[in-house]
């Protein structure tokens, strides 16, 4: 079950909250999708994947060590799927995060990942209360970079080639923000 601290986050125009049975086929549908799949570690997601997910995010809370919480971002006034971000609580550090988000093609282009990606880091620095978080993203994401980038992230490295992924070496940028810096926004 869901921790008591959290039922959902708002922002204008989203609500982030735990993902449901109902989610699963737009969930699957667009995370199957070759787009959003490229630079993830996935490449393709089927419904049996979805349950498999859905099951293992309903024992798990935000801020639990070791584990990815994922947030449903559903659209406040058609309550439609748009997209999901995730918070990752590494094992025996308590106070950094990383973060990971998708959107599914539909909804690209209207903000809706910026707003959401800044709803989730300021539940982290304030209902969380961690210190610092960070991102790892494949340096060919480019609208991933210019996302966080966006929200005040600074690059803080460049690993290249570190990641043997989907069949080629791939390079990721370091991005991180500190609580500090974040409620000074």
């Amino acid at each position: 079950m869901i921790g008591e601290q959290f039922q959902q986050l708002l922002s204008p125009r989203l609500v982030l909250r735990q993902f449901t049975a109902q989610d699963l086929p737009t969930f699957c549908r667009y995370r199957s999708n070759p787009e959003v799949a490229r630079y993830q570690s996935w490449d393709g997601f089927t419904e049996a994947d979805g349950t498999r997910f859905l099951t293992e995010q309903l024992q798990l809370h935000p801020g639990m060590p070791g584990t990815w919480f994922q947030f449903a971002f559903e659209l406040r006034s058609t309550r439609e799927l748009v997209g999901d971000g995730a918070v990752h609580s590494l094992s025996g550090e308590s106070k950094q995060v990383e973060i990971g988000f998708t959107l599914a093609p539909a909804h690209r282009g209207r903000g809706y990942a910026t707003e959401g990606v800044a709803c989730l880091l300021d539940y982290i620095f304030t209902g969380l209360d961690r210190h610092r978080t960070f991102a790892l993203i494949d340096t060919r994401n480019l609208s991933a970079v210019a996302l966080v980038e966006r929200l005040g992230m600074r690059r803080e490295g460049c690993l290249v080639e570190n990641a043997w992924f989907k069949g080629e070496w791939t390079s990721e940028y370091v991005y991180a923000i500190l609580q500090n810096e974040w409620l000074k926004k």
